[in-house]
C-alpha cells in the first residue's frame, strides 16, 4: 500500500518531537532514583504496567478499537518480542560497559532507523546531504561521551558495547516495524500488546532473580510517576503519532538531541557539572540535527498529490 500519510517534518511537530525527546532523555536519571528502592526488572514491569494503564485510557478516550483480528496475531506477537528482547539486550549492555560507551552506541539508533526506512518506508529516502547530518550529529555525541570512553577496554566492556549495538539496532528494527504495522494497526493495539509481553517477562525474571526486599518509598512512586505515565504512557503514544504522520528518519535525527538534554538535566537534578566536551559535542549535534531536516527545493514545492504519485510509482 503507497504510504499518502506520511511527510517531511513541520516546525511545529518538530518542536513537539523534541519537547518528546527531552522527557525520553530524562528517563535514565528516572531509572537511577528508582534502583535505591527497587531491582531494574521490578522496576521494569512496574513502568509497563503503568504505561499499558495509560495508553488503555487513551484507547477507550478515543474509542480505539483493540480486537485483535487473526491476521494480526502474527505482527502483534513480533512486535512484543522484538520489545521485550531489545529491552533485555539494552540492560545487559548498560550492566557490563560504561554509561559513555552505552550512550554513544545506544544513540547509532538514529542511523539505523535512517538506514532501515530507507528500504521499508515509502518515500523516506536517504539523500547524501540528510545522512552527512546524521554523521556530523554522531560525532557530536561521540565528543560528548569521551570522558566515559577514557575508561579503558576489557572483555566485559567489549561484551556490553556488542550488547548496547544489538540493542540499538533492534529498536530501530522496533521503530520500523511499528511505524508499517501502525498503517493498519490501531497504535493503541500495538502499545498495549508491547507491554503485555514485556510485562509477562519481566515479572518473571524478577521472581528469579530478584528476591531482595523493596519499599514503596515517595521516591520510587515518583520514579514510577515519571517512567510509567510520562514515558511509557505519553511517550509511546506521541511517538508512535509522530511516526504515523512523519517520516521516521526525520524524527530519528531530532533524537540525537536527546542525549544533549540528558547531560543537562543531570547537571540541574543531579549536580553533575558539563564538561567542555558537552558544549563542542552539542554544536555538532545541533549542527547536524539540522542539516538532516533539511530538504530539497523539489521536496518543499510539491503538492501532496505529487508524493502519493511519486510512492505509488515505487
Amino acid at each position: 500500500m503507497a504510504d499518502t500519510k506520511r511527510r517531511p517534518l513541520t516546525i511545529r511537530a518538530g518542536a513537539f518531537a523534541v519537547i518528546v525527546g527531552i522527557f525520553w532523555s530524562g528517563n535514565s536519571i528516572a531509572i537511577k532514583a528508582g534502583l535505591d528502592y527497587a531491582g531494574p526488572l521490578r522496576i521494569g514491569w512496574m513502568r509497563f504496567v503503568a504505561g499499558a494503564l495509560v495508553t488503555l485510557v487513551w484507547a477507550i478516550y478515543t474509542k480505539a478499537d483493540l480486537r485483535i483480528h487473526r491476521e494480526e496475531y502474527r505482527p502483534l506477537i513480533l512486535l512484543g518480542l522484538l520489545f521485550t528482547v531489545q529491552l533485555v539486550f539494552m540492560n545487559l549492555g548498560i550492566k557490563y560497559t560504561t554509561a559513555g560507551h552505552a550512550l554513544s552506541l545506544n544513540v547509532t539508533t538514529s542511523i539505523w532507523t535512517a538506514l532501515l526506512a530507507h528500504f521499508f518506508i515509502a518515500g523516506d529516502r536517504l539523500e547524501r546531504g540528510r545522512f552527512l547530518g546524521i554523521l556530523v550529529a554522531y560525532a557530536g555525541i561521540i565528543v560528548i561521551s569521551l570522558d566515559g570512553l577514557r575508561s579503558g577496554v576489557n572483555r566485559d566492556i567489549l561484551l556490553g558495547d556488542g550488547l548496547s549495538l544489538i540493542s540499538a539496532f533492534l529498536l530501530a528494527s522496533r521503530q520500523i516495524f511499528a511505524a508499517r504495522l501502525v498503517e493498519g494497526i490501531n497504535p493503541s493495539k500495538l502499545l498495549l500488546t508491547q507491554f503485555l509481553m514485556g510485562t509477562i517477562f519481566f515479572i518473571a525474571m524478577s521472581a528469579v532473580f530478584e528476591s531482595e526486599p523493596w519499599s514503596w518509598a515517595w521516591e520510587l512512586w515518583t520514579s514510577l510517576a515519571y517512567q510509567g505515565i510520562l514515558i511509557a504512557g505519553f511517550g509511546f503514544i506521541a511517538s508512535l503519532w509522530l511516526i504515523t504522520h512523519y517520516f521516521p528518519s526525520r524524527l530519528a535525527a531530532l533524537g540525537l538531541i536527546s542525549p544533549i538534554s540528558g547531560i543537562l538535566l543531570a547537571w540541574a537534578i543531579l549536580g553533575e557539572t558539563p564538561t567542555s566536551n558537552l558544549w563542542a559535542g552539542a554544536v555538532l549535534v545541533m549542527l547536524g540535527a539540522g542539516l538532516a531536516q533539511r530538504r530539497k527545493r523539489s521536496d518543499s514545492t510539491r503538492s501532496p498529490g505529487d508524493d502519493s504519485e511519486s510512492a505509488a510509482a515505487n
